[in-house]
């Protein structure tokens, strides 16, 4: 059953073109967003390219009844990104919504991780978000100076593996570890023009996770609900994308199945101050007590 919550609103999902990206995008367009989908057509490590995905999640949301462009560009490049804000506001005249989402896999355990396949993981996730965002964020800076403050919202794109931690996947790891960072600080910098900044830690069955996890992820349970179908993650990010969500920002939730969790990151535990510098064997024996004191940290996926 749709709301129309979004009625109203220009949504950008990038990577929609499969997966939780075309979830976001349908779900977003149901509610009453038109929406610009952005996929580059790549294959799960980022190679090769085609226009066919994004402009088949189009043709969707047109069949049922909505508005929808498609944008075929690389967000991880500077004329990309700008392009990608410039088709929301030549298409429909403005822009609300950002939901950066595109990515891609390249595992290695680290001694055996290339250079490149670590550049173009941490290009593709976190200078993937960070050059959408910045052009948006200037768009709506814009707006605001002008005396049109927005209601805008920005959805990031974070993993279990970035706040957590995942065996064999480092450079996938590290990057969504920084995209929890920059939506923090983006949240800050932005409050003051109308913009909220959250993210997410998604866990569905996708292109980059049936591998890893297709002897873990749950069959759909009596009755047709599939825990692992990406569209369970879409309310919440619709939800996020609208004007609804006023006054949350800066916060990351898990979501899986019918499952939602606020992660609390990192914060202050167990301290001892001696007021003077200490010796390396005061230092040891204090840290040790203090992580005695301390809750154990989550266990790293795949770690045994």
């Amino acid at each position: 059953m749709t709301t129309g919550i979004c009625t109203g609103r220009v949504a950008v999902v990038t990577g929609a073109g499969r997966g939780l990206g075309r979830a976001h995008a349908l779900a977003l367009a149901a509610e009453g967003a038109k929406v610009v989908v952005n996929d580059l057509g790549v294959g799960l490590d980022g190679t090769g390219g085609a226009a066919g995905p994004a402009q088949q999640v189009v043709e969707e949301i047109r069949a049922l009844g909505g508005e929808a462009v498609a944008h075929g560009g690389d967000i991880a490049t500077g004329d990309g990104a700008a392009s990608l804000i410039a088709t929301a506001l030549d298409a429909f005249g403005r822009l609300d919504t950002l939901v950066n989402n595109a990515g891609f896999l390249r595992d290695r355990m680290l001694v055996n991780l290339d250079e490149d396949d670590w550049d173009a993981v941490v290009r593709v996730h976190l200078k993937g978000h960070f050059l959408p965002l910045k052009h948006a964020a200037a768009h709506w800076r814009s707006e605001a100076k002008a005396g049109r403050t927005p209601a805008a919202r920005v959805v990031n794109t974070s993993s279990g593996a970035g706040l957590l931690g995942s065996v064999g996947q480092g450079n996938y790891s590290a990057a969504k570890a920084g995209i929890v960072g920059l939506t923090l600080v983006a949240a800050a910098e932005m409050a003051r023009y109308g913009v909220q900044v959250n993210a997410i830690a998604p866990a569905a069955r996708t292109r980059m996770t049936e591998q890893t996890f297709a002897d873990t992820m749950a069959a759909p349970e009596e009755g047709g609900f599939d825990a692992m179908a990406p569209e369970n993650v879409s309310p919440l990010v619709v939800w996020l994308g609208s004007a609804a969500c006023a006054g949350v920002t800066g916060r990351v939730f898990e979501a899986e199945a019918g499952r939602i969790t606020v992660m609390e990151g990192w914060r202050p535990g167990p301290t001892a101050d001696k007021g003077a510098r200490w010796t390396p064997a005061e230092a040891g024996e204090t840290a040790l007590k203090l992580l005695a004191d301390s809750e154990p940290p989550q266990p790293v996926y795949g770690a045994r």
